[in-house]
């Protein structure tokens, strides 16, 4: 069916708008566990635990949102979504220990959903030339961070930190209404009768390439989101900021690499979205290189007297790296849904889903592992040396495919020019 521009531009706009929002509620214990930590006397570990937990259903059940947005009309599902996470956002006010923060932030962790619902939702609206950057524009809803990162200190400081969740269900409420109300019905669904098969939408998951390209959204997102959620923790214990300070830094961090990712769905669109990623991950992995280095004082024996050399990244140079990281991530993150909607643009609900899961799963898994590496190892640094790492063991990877389909694409090349009876 056909539809104008203006329409097309509508339901992006709102969508992100959307995503914006609920992703907003995703991370809300970025700002919420530098005040549990002090109050619940949690270790390095527990409070990865506790990040992780909303970030683990957003991820788990991304899959399953995927499927169900081929059969049913995103829009509902995204109206349906938001309802749900109505209950434990005006829950929050009860939880006391531990556990109940935990079992809330799995159910808040629904809002993380949001992502693969909106996606399947945008797509239908653009031409495939356009998808990188309509994708790129909507993935900068990963800007809703800043909103939480701003937001939720200013009420935990002049309301107190039991308004906080009534306060976002509030916002909830008025983005459902703005959604409902102005988001137009995606064309595919408009006047459908055959509802399609939903194993067909599983059979692309058969595919290892789909999976491969959730390792990569595994660095590129999931560490995007564990750092988001990692990083105030981090300035406040290795550089001794303020949480005021320690919150507008992340929030550089965040603005940066969501802001940018417009900009990588147009790079993807123009030269090759494999590009784009292999760039990413190399300028990745040298500024990785230099924040895995742990503060360091070397004692040299000299003529007449010792010198003692101190070696630090101070926290100037580290947050220029964190933001290097983070623009490049935005491309990533951008230039892998190209990717998808390349090889599967009639699955971008179950692979994209599939992908998504595989990524914020690293948002989930990451904080647990930051947390007992740096018990483990005792240095701050060590989260950096496990993301250095993860993102060798991408690189490797991803060039040990490529490797293999040039050898593919040349083994079928020769086969159909019948090269031995020449």
């Amino acid at each position: 069916m056909q539809h104008s521009r203006a329409q097309s531009y509508l339901a992006l706009s709102v969508a992100t708008l959307t995503f914006a929002a609920n992703f907003s509620v995703w991370v809300l214990y970025a700002v919420l566990g530098l005040e549990l930590r002090d109050e619940l006397q949690l270790s390095a570990t527990e409070l990865g635990l506790l990040l992780s937990s909303p970030i683990f259903t957003g991820a788990v059940l991304r899959l399953p949102a995927g499927v169900l947005a081929e059969y049913y009309p995103p829009k509902t599902l995204f109206l349906w979504q938001m309802v749900l996470l109505l209950p434990p956002l005006l829950l929050l006010n009860y939880a006391t220990t531990l556990s109940d923060f935990v079992l809330l932030g799995l159910a808040l962790g629904l809002s993380g959903v949001s992502f693969t619902i909106g996606i399947r939702y945008v797509v239908d609206w653009f031409d495939s030339k356009d998808q990188g950057t309509a994708m790129g524009i909507f993935g900068a809803g990963n800007a809703g961070a800043a909103i939480t990162l701003i937001l939720t200190p200013i009420i935990i400081k002049y309301a107190g930190s039991e308004l906080v969740g009534p306060f976002y269900a509030g916002g909830v409420v008025l983005v459902m209404l703005m959604f409902g109300l102005l988001a137009p019905n995606t064309p595919r669904y408009i006047g459908l009768r055959n509802k399609p098969e939903w194993r067909q939408h599983l059979n692309p998951l058969k595919d290892r390439r789909v999976w491969r390209f959730g390792l990569y959204y595994y660095f590129v997102f999931g560490s995007f989101l564990a750092l988001t959620l990692w990083l105030p923790h981090y300035y406040v214990n290795a550089y001794k900021l303020s949480m005021q300070q320690a919150m507008a830094l992340t929030l550089l961090f965040v603005a940066s690499s969501s802001l940018v990712r417009a900009a990588g769905g147009w790079l993807a669109d123009r030269y090759g979205a494999r590009s784009v990623n292999w760039w990413v991950f190399w300028v990745c992995l040298v500024c990785l290189f230099f924040l895995s280095y742990p503060p360091t004082s070397m004692v040299i024996q000299g003529v007449e007297k010792n010198v003692t050399i101190n070696i630090q990244v101070n926290v100037w140079l580290f947050t220029a790296l964190i933001l290097v990281i983070g623009i490049a991530q935005g491309f990533g993150r951008a230039s892998v849904y190209k990717i998808i909607y390349d090889k599967y643009p009639d699955h971008m609900g179950s692979v994209g889903g599939a992908v998504a899961m595989v990524g914020a799963l690293g948002g989930c898994t990451l904080p647990l592992m930051f947390g007992f590496v740096v018990d483990w190892v005792g240095v701050y640094s060590a989260c950096f040396m496990l993301l250095y790492g993860v993102l060798a063991g991408c690189m490797l990877l991803m060039y040990a495919a490529n490797q293999h389909e040039r050898h593919q694409k040349r083994v079928r090349h020769a086969i159909d020019t019948n090269f031995l009876e020449k």
